[in-house]
């Protein structure tokens, strides 16, 4: 008996090692190009594992990232005949980690298939299946039943799949994608079917965390939180699906273990949390408070989640001279950080791995910044974490697409430039994906700036966007339209101005606007063997070396040091890292060399925040 079991023993381990091998060499790293340091560390079998939504969570939740089948067909076709291989989930098709590389295009669609097997502690409820991102067209089929369809590249979306799920075993869940990239009207960022210059890889699929939860009947949908740190308040809504006559929601703060606020409300109301002795939140000290929602019936809970909340303000204000400035906690802060486009050689739009995610946000504070420009792209939920925890103030822009217009950047004139002329469709997704992405991310505190518009890219109906922008969410600054074209709305002017650092003239706009500076810089320097490319590397001035590279940047600087005293509120260096051709970033694009020393970097930069540059 004893030999038998241990055959039997021997048996099973080696049919494990064997399955895991067959998983292992059905995907495989793409390496015709640079990766960074974290892509060796990507896991086929779990893939970023981590809770895909902390500003909401609840324990029953399964991760559906790993191995699926894809294939690659064209637009006219039903479905495909055969699948063509595997695809690590969630990293775009084109992407190196997804083991795929390929271009779809207009003509084409993305189908994915995966057999799946319920946790058993998510049976008997409500099941959902989220999509964190999909670009961009997305159908969805469970078991064979379309259950629902989604257009947009950057928000997250959920569908019920309850009545479409077998009473047990192996589930069977399908999607057609169709993204026509730049040869379509839709919210796209920098993706183009042709990569040059300033214009990156498509990408096409899904590239955000694939995940079931659980619910009931009843259960909160979303919740909404805005800190009035004058007032010294919260307050706090939720949509609730599946609501009873009669149903409450108690809302409690937390600081800690103790409790600091309590609320109970009838659904569909506001509570207003008394939030009296405030920790507020800013980038030398970021404190969040913890949130708990629920759903009370007959005294009880039937749903309850987590999130949490800080205690912080930005606004504007005058200056003893008269100049706007920009203010946090009531109170001028310069603010200043990078561009920063989110790209890896890797994985497209996805960090490889979490430790990825938080290494760029990471070196950023070591360097000395306090805030980063989220450049036409969102982030996954769990970035915008990150940046509340470390204290990273954020400019978040939307997504630029349908482009065509004119740039017309006259920074001494408010003008009214040129806009484009959208059509109905254009002009639809656009509208429904910034009300999405500013949904999505109006719980996060780290974000302070929205920015409709950049450089004229795709820019229309300026006012009337602006506007609408600022009535949606009152409790941050609006960047109306980034570098120009100019139009008297919003709350600041902001020039872009390569190489050397330059601003709008505060004698102009400073009265009733912010002055800032949305984009300067772009040195570049060209580290062998570190390039997505050989040739046509270029930044807006090119140096040898880091030395060369760093007394430049040094000027830029003492610059903005004099800048600061004039008016200006805040500035952008391009960029935090190279992007495919472009070779302008303090690091390289597979992370593994800093162009100029960070300690350095720290020194130069600590001088910007002197309160005495502003009387």
């Amino acid at each position: 008996m004893k030999r038998t079991t241990s055959f039997v023993l021997s048996g099973l381990v080696l049919i494990s090692a064997l399955t895991a091998q067959a998983q292992n060499t059905q995907w495989k790293l793409l390496t015709d190009k640079i990766t960074t340091p974290w892509a060796e560390k990507v896991d086929p079998k779990a893939p970023l594992p981590e809770y895909p939504r902390p500003q909401m969570v609840r324990g029953n939740w399964q991760n559906l990232n790993g191995l699926w089948n894809y294939a690659i067909i064209g637009k006219a076709e039903a479905e495909p005949k055969a699948y063509q291989g595997k695809i690590l989930v969630p990293f775009a098709v084109e992407s190196a980690i997804s083991g795929v590389g390929k271009t779809v295009g207009k003509d084409s669609l993305l189908w994915y298939k995966t057999s799946i097997t319920i946790n058993k502690n998510l049976t008997g409820k409500r099941t959902l299946l989220h999509f964190g991102a999909v670009d961009w067209r997305t159908e969805v089929f469970v078991n064979g039943k379309s259950v629902g369809t989604h257009e947009g590249g950057f928000d997250p979306f959920s569908f019920d799949i309850t009545t479409a799920l077998k009473g047990s075993g192996h589930q069977e869940i399908k999607l057609s994608v169709w993204d026509p990239t730049d040869d379509g009207p839709q919210p796209r960022g920098k993706q183009v079917k042709k990569p040059n210059g300033i214009w990156y890889t498509p990408v096409t699929g899904i590239w955000q965390t694939v995940w079931l939860e659980a619910v009931g009947n009843t259960y909160i949908a979303s919740t909404k939180q805005t800190p009035d740190i004058d007032a010294k308040t919260l307050t706090v809504s939720a949509n609730i699906t599946g609501a009873q006559a009669g149903d409450q929601l108690k809302i409690s703060a937390w600081d800690g273990s103790n409790k600091v606020a309590e609320k109970t409300i009838n659904t569909g109301e506001t509570a207003t949390l008394n939030i009296t002795d405030q920790k507020l939140w800013s980038p030398e000290s970021p404190f969040l408070y913890d949130l708990q929602v629920a759903v009370i019936r007959g005294g009880k809970p039937v749903d309850e989640v987590k999130s949490y909340f800080a205690m912080r303000k930005i606004s504007r204000g005058a200056d003893a001279n008269g100049i706007q400035r920009m203010l946090l906690n009531n109170k001028f802060v310069f603010q200043y950080g990078p561009l920063d486009q989110g790209w890896w050689p890797d994985g497209l739009y996805t960090p490889p791995t979490e430790e990825a995610l938080k290494f760029d946000v990471d070196e950023l504070k070591k360097m000395g910044f306090n805030m980063i420009r989220k450049h036409i792209k969102v982030e996954p939920a769990r970035y915008y974490t990150y940046c509340d925890k470390v204290g990273m103030l954020l400019w978040q822009d939307m997504p630029s697409g349908d482009l065509g217009n004119r740039w017309e950047n006259r920074p001494g004139v408010l003008d009214k430039g040129t806009e484009q002329n959208r059509t109905a469709e254009s002009e639809g997704y656009y509208r429904k994906e910034w009300d999405a992405i500013m949904n999505t991310l109006h719980n996060f505190p780290c974000i302070v700036v929205w920015t409709p518009f950049n450089e004229a890219w795709g820019q229309f109906k300026t006012v009337e966007i602006t506007e609408w922008t600022m009535k949606k969410d009152p409790s941050r600054l609006v960047n109306s339209a980034s570098g120009g074209n100019y139009f008297d709305t919003g709350d600041m002017v902001d020039l872009h101005n390569y190489p050397q650092p330059a601003m709008p003239r505060p004698e102009i706009f400073g009265k009733t606007k912010l002055v800032v500076l949305g984009e300067f810089g772009g040195l570049g320097w060209t580290v062998p063997d570190h390039t997505w490319v050989i040739k046509r590397t270029w930044g807006y001035q090119t140096f040898k070396n880091g030395d060369e590279l760093f007394a430049r940047y040094a000027t830029f600087t003492d610059r903005l040091q004099e800048l600061i005293k004039l008016g200006l509120s805040a500035a952008v260096y391009t960029q935090t890292t190279d992007v495919e051709g472009e070779v302008n970033g303090f690091l390289t694009y597979d992370r593994k060399v800093f162009k100029m020393p960070v300690a350095e970097l720290f020194k130069v930069h600590k001088k910007l925040y002197d309160p005495s540059l502003v009387k």
